[in-house]
């Protein structure tokens, strides 16, 4: 991250909003405005410990003099959302990027579902507070294994929108469940749908919906965590760098950006799990094997760009433009 992107921040407060979910409201440091965001955008963290993870906006996209953020702990977490929990306090500074989004609105939709599964709730609660603060048609569905494990779950019921949310409780009876093959199983023209929460239940709705036909064009969607485990097809391959001619051998037990670094060649990355877009590098010739979740399947399919820290190559050689 650049200088010019990068923004020091203060922890002004801490709070438990539900069991394992704690927010931390992100002011300024020198008391400036912060730059302004939309709804679906997230910054990159960078914690006390060396690590940079990406962590959505829940405010309103109207407030210039905060940021706030929701993190789960993750029990299989590699040092992120644990280091947020245990070693980030109330007054702590912290440097973050500026805002990005990956994930935003079609503002030309006549109707958008908004579906949050877990902590996936911060994206898609900033959403719904802009569409109803535009008067837009939407609905809302919070899935969470149990009502005491969903945040701002009285933000949300004291919302002039709270007649559009429905809440889904995993130990509730099953007439409150939702049922992603029902919801989704018509196409409507103009209709988007917008889908946040962990890998596994995110799979089960965008499966629903392609199941039933719903074009990509109509589906939302941004994963900011991914298991990138290794395949026994996993090869040696080359990378070229098409401004020098310099050809890298990418070890089977390697990813490209380790390859790039152990030669000198430093690209940018964030969250090193085919996520957040950062490494995103334009394949000039040869074919990826695309492990990401970030590119979707239609950009994968084009074969002219893949993300270093996770995917590799079904070709021999891939020119990079590096």
């Amino acid at each position: 991250m650049n200088a010019s992107s990068e923004l020091h921040v203060r922890v002004g407060k801490k709070t438990d909003e539900a069991v394992g979910i704690a927010s931390f409201e992100l002011v300024s440091e020198d008391g400036r405005p912060l730059p302004s965001f939309s709804a679906g955008s997230h910054v990159d963290v960078h914690l006390p410990n060396g690590i940079t993870r990406q962590y959505s906006l829940c405010n309103d996209p109207g407030e210039s003099h905060r940021y706030l953020i929701g993190v789960l702990r993750d029990a299989a977490s590699r040092g992120g959302s644990a280091a947020m929990h245990d070693e980030v306090k109330e007054g702590d500074r912290l440097r973050i990027s500026a805002p990005k989004n990956h994930f935003p609105l079609a503002h030309d939709a006549g109707h958008s579902i908004l579906i949050a599964g877990g902590i996936g709730v911060t994206p898609i609660l900033c959403m719904a507070e802009r569409l109803a603060l535009s008067g837009a048609s939407f609905e809302m569905h919070y899935c969470t294994r149990s009502a005491d494990r969903a945040a701002f779950r009285g933000r949300i019921q004291a919302s002039g929108f709270a007649s559009r949310v429905q809440f889904h409780f995993d130990d509730g009876d099953d007439a409150q469940k939702m049922d992603a093959g029902e919801l989704l199983a018509q196409v409507r023209p103009g209709v988007h749908v917008y889908v946040c929460g962990p890998t596994g239940f995110m799979d089960w709705v965008l499966g629903k919906a392609r199941s039933s036909g719903w074009p990509a064009e109509q589906l939302h969607y941004e994963f900011f965590g991914a298991e990138v485990a290794p395949s026994e097809d996993d090869d040696v391959f080359e990378v070229k760098l098409a401004s020098s001619g310099r050809v890298i051998t990418v070890a089977k037990d390697q990813t490209v950006v380790q390859a790039l670094a152990a030669a000198g060649v430093e690209v940018a990355t964030s969250c090193e799990q085919g996520v957040c877009g950062t490494c995103l590098t334009r394949v000039i010739s040869g074919e990826p094997d695309h492990k990401d979740m970030y590119l979707t399947p239609e950009e994968q399919e084009a074969n002219d760009q893949f993300l270093p820290c996770c995917s590799r190559a079904k070709s021999a050689m891939l020119v990079l433009d590096l």
